[in-house]
């Protein structure tokens, strides 16, 4: 959610307070205080939250009332994200197959691949970026490719990074 307020004391507390009072979850505040909006002295505020999908348009309507304009409001789906890397005879353990196992689960997907592969008969490395739905998908998403790994004999190198 993009929001668009005055540069004044309590407009981001005025703009947040209405997230927790709906029963929302607030995860990153971006706020450049340094950076005006095309209307001249207003402030862009950008607010990452979880909430459940009935309650947006009495958010929307909460944070209307305090004053706060919305530029823009967003839908991602999958906000965690971690990055690891899997090391061995990738592609002859049919890689795609790997990727497959976690996009089937609806719940997390590979959403970027790096692959080094120095020779045909030498080991391949991965690194893998996964996003998952909440922090529980992704450690069931990280159990099926724990599972894939010892089954088909891959060192799994994790997490090298992690974002929630």
């Amino acid at each position: 959610m993009r929001l668009e307020m005055r540069d004044a004391p309590g407009q981001l507390v005025a703009a947040l307070r209405p997230i927790s009072e709906v029963g929302g979850n607030i995860i990153a505040v971006i706020h450049q205080r340094d950076k005006k909006t095309a209307r001249g002295e207003m402030l862009s505020v950008q607010i990452v939250l979880e909430l459940p999908d009935q309650k947006l348009s009495e958010l929307i309507r909460v944070i209307r009332e305090q004053g706060v304009h919305i530029l823009a409001i967003g839908h991602e789906r999958l906000l965690y994200e971690r990055t690891v890397i899997v090391i061995g005879h990738l592609i002859h353990t049919d890689l795609g197959d790997t990727v497959d196992r976690i996009d089937r689960t609806g719940f997390a997907e590979v959403t970027a691949l790096q692959i080094a592969m120095p020779a045909i008969t030498q080991v391949s490395s991965a690194r893998l970026v996964i996003k998952a739905i909440n922090r529980q998908d992704m450690e069931q998403a990280m159990e099926i490719l724990r599972a894939v790994a010892k089954e088909k004999e891959f060192l799994l190198v994790e997490p090298l990074e992690e974002i929630a």
